[in-house]
């Protein structure tokens, strides 16, 4: 399980401070540390070569650590030059820090349609400004709202305007960072397009290994809609065998992720073994020839990284390709490589190609998930001693899902903030289903169109699909099915952790200050959740969101709140932007209003256009509101702009004394100028919405 002493998995020792240096450089990734860092590192490894040669004038022999040290200083130091290096921004031609009135770009991923917009990265060639190109880099995310757009492909060269914006940030508390997601992809900007604003240039640019791989993903989609006619049966294929998303539904996802089953819609490690199970099958009799070995991995190696390109190059896939790679070469060479060294040898690989993969969740869930099965796996396997060999089997693959999701949980509740209270079940259930779905869709793929037998492999494929996805909505609907609404500070997540590998180690090594660690940094962890809870319950506020075109009023009262919104709790935008606030808050007890409807509850009253929550008060300004000057002033909070109301706050002010203005997104930017300007005439706090974070006030 463990290995007795670090020299058994070196690689993995010298992973470690290659990691640190990465996620020093994300965190400080400036060019202006670039110099400093190239000399620091240079001089150490001038040392260090220099000790190698004058090793017995200077006695190195009596301070054996001191290579060891200069060793993971040069592995930090390199880790961080890597993640510096490869952030396009430090790039002194990067496009946005050229003028541009139009550019060249070439697209560098497939284009998928949703939502009626087709969206994809490209790379951009070169700024053209005044008709004269200068060579650019960088990355640019696209969105295009034409339906000839859909005949675009990966390798195509557009020409379109200079207009790219920023990435937006989250507006609202617990939103999902999306400009943070695209930044560790080393995207920052953005371009919507609509009909006529680009122009296609060139095709077929790009590389042509991918192209080609792409193309025939396509095909394949293509056979798998001829004899495939249930949707959802289509899609999984398409995401189980080929790594092709786009047609997956919203049901389907849930269904999976809310099982712990969602991995298996990921192609991966699983997925490429089972390729290599099969390869290595059909080409036994090689073993039988001289050099049959070698020529079998020749065949192999190949076959399993075009499969990856094929899959769309996904860490894990990736991940899986150089451990299959690695312990393929080792067996040819009848050679013996510790799992976890094969391991760090395949993080080391990827991580050098793109460091900022280290910020992937697919890479962490994947790397941490082969960790527990090599590391955790066999402790498990060990809490049971079954004399019967088929229950042993059973539960050798029960431990393999226990160990997964043990040291998965961690990473997933910290992202996903939920977990699967079923997976075992799920996860047991699911490994003949994907094995016969892998095969029968394999053998349908590659072979030719050959009556009965196409329609029956095609048949078998489908009715597997339908099965899966029928048990695990069963399974999604079963009570108590998942736990939600865990949400982790960064603090607990680590807690988590170190409880994981102290109770772990106890039970291999039975060390008593394992487990006594391991009961004190649980006590920990009960103790910040509790405090976090109770703060949670013990605090009122109102949340005035971002929402864009939309209007999104929380008031939270403890564990109740109440929504004032025009979106219903099924949009996505409700589910993007509400939901996970709501969630965030420990909210159980969730009331939805229009923003036309009266409310009286026992914290909360609106009527008509004014709100009285507890102590606080506000009052709604829309275009319904009239102009009709009242005898008394009424006193209150918040002045609520929304919907792009014309009228002026003189008038306003004529009927209600406020002490903070709050000026919605749905307000045009026109009017919202038009107000600032006002507010700052009458020296009046005020809060803008649009394009700025959302405004939470606390309340007595």
């Amino acid at each position: 399980m463990i290995a007795n002493h670090k020299g058994e998995v070196p690689v993995v020792i010298l992973l470690l401070p290659f990691l640190l240096g990465i996620s020093i450089g994300l965190s400080f990734s400036s060019g202006m540390y670039l110099m400093p860092l190239a000399v620091g590192f240079t001089s150490l490894l001038f040392l260090f070569l220099l000790l190698n040669f004058y090793y017995a004038r200077f006695k190195v022999y009596k301070k054996q650590w001191l290579g060891g040290i200069i060793i993971h200083l040069l592995l930090l130091l390199a880790g961080w030059i890597a993640a510096i290096n490869n952030n396009e921004l430090n790039n002194p031609i990067h496009f946005s820090k050229l003028p541009a009135q139009t550019q060249l770009v070439r697209i560098n991923n497939e284009p998928q349609l949703k939502n009626g917009l087709i969206r994809f990265t490209a790379s951009v060639i070169a700024n053209i400004n005044q008709k004269q190109p200068v060579a650019a880099t960088g990355t640019l995310m696209i969105t295009i709202k034409d339906s000839a757009a859909m005949q675009l492909n990966y390798g195509d060269e557009l020409l379109i305007p200079g207009k790219y914006s920023p990435i937006d940030p989250p507006f609202n508390p617990a939103e999902f960072n999306y400009k943070k997601y695209l930044a560790h992809q080393n995207i920052y900007y953005q371009e919507f397009l609509y009909p006529g604003q680009y122009r296609l240039v060139q095709s077929n640019t790009g590389n042509l290994f991918i192209a080609n791989a792409l193309a025939l993903r396509r095909q394949m989609i293509q056979k798998l809609k001829q004899q495939l006619h249930d949707p959802n049966a289509i899609a999984v294929a398409s995401t189980l065998i080929l790594g092709y998303k786009a047609d997956l539904s919203e049901d389907v996802l849930q269904a999976y992720s809310k099982t712990g089953t969602i991995h298996v819609l990921s192609v991966s490690g699983a997925h490429v073994a089972i390729i290599w199970a099969l390869l290595t099958f059909m080409l036994g009799f090689l073993n039988r020839v001289k050099h049959g070995r070698l020529i079998k991995a020749i065949i192999i190696i190949p076959v399993i990284w075009y499969y990856a390109m094929l899959t769309g190059f996904s860490p894990a896939v990736c991940r899986a390709a150089v451990m299959i790679s690695t312990v393929i070469v080792g067996k040819t060479y009848s050679r013996y490589i510790n799992n976890l060294n094969i391991l760090a040898v395949s993080a080391f690989i990827l991580l050098l190609y793109n460091p900022l993969l280290i910020t992937d969740v697919g890479f962490q869930l994947s790397y941490l998930a082969v960790a527990g099965l090599v590391v955790l796996q066999p402790v498990v396997y060990t809490w049971f001693t079954i004399n019967n060999k088929w229950v042993d089997k059973l539960w050798a693959l029960c431990s393999v899902s226990i160990a997964a999701q043990v040291i998965t949980f961690p990473l997933s509740a910290f992202y996903f903030h939920q977990f699967p209270v079923y997976f075992l079940f799920s996860n047991l259930f699911i490994v003949i289903p994907t094995a016969v779905i892998m095969y029968s869709g394999i053998f349908y793929l590659l072979l030719p169109q050959i009556p009965y037998i196409s329609t029956a492999l095609a048949w078998i494929l489908e009715k597997s699909i339908l099965l899966m996805n029928y048990v695990l909505a069963w399974v999604e609907h079963l009570p108590f099915a998942s736990i939600n609404k865990i949400w982790l500070t960064a603090t607990e997540y680590l807690l988590l952790y170190a409880i994981i590998i102290c109770a772990f180690y106890f039970l291999y090594d039975r060390k008593t200050w394992l487990l006594r660690t391991s009961i004190a940094l649980t006590l920990l962890l009960a103790v910040s959740i509790s405090i976090k809870q109770y703060r949670s319950y013990n605090t009122n506020s109102i949340a005035f969101l971002n929402l864009r075109k939309n209007t999104g009023i929380v008031f939270k009262n403890g564990n109740h709140a109440i929504v004032l919104s025009n979106l219903a709790d099924t949009d996505k935008n409700y589910n993007y932007s509400i939901r996970p606030y709501l969630d965030s808050c420990k909210i159980s007890d969730v009331a939805l209003y229009q923003p036309n409807q009266d409310i009286q509850s026992g914290f909360l009253r609106k009527q008509d256009n004014f709100i009285q929550f507890r102590t606080q008060s506000i009052i709604i300004v829309n275009k319904d509101y009239t102009d009709t000057i009242s005898l008394k002033k009424r006193k209150t909070d918040y002045l609520y702009i929304t919907g792009n109301p014309k009228i002026q706050l003189a008038i306003v002010n004529k009927n209600h004394e406020y002490h903070t203005i709050i000026i919605d997104a749905t307000n045009t930017p026109k009017t919202v100028q038009l107000i600032v300007d006002q507010a700052h005439a009458l020296h009046t706090n005020y809060v803008v919405l649009k394009r700025n974070k959302s405004f939470v006030a606390a309340s007595n």
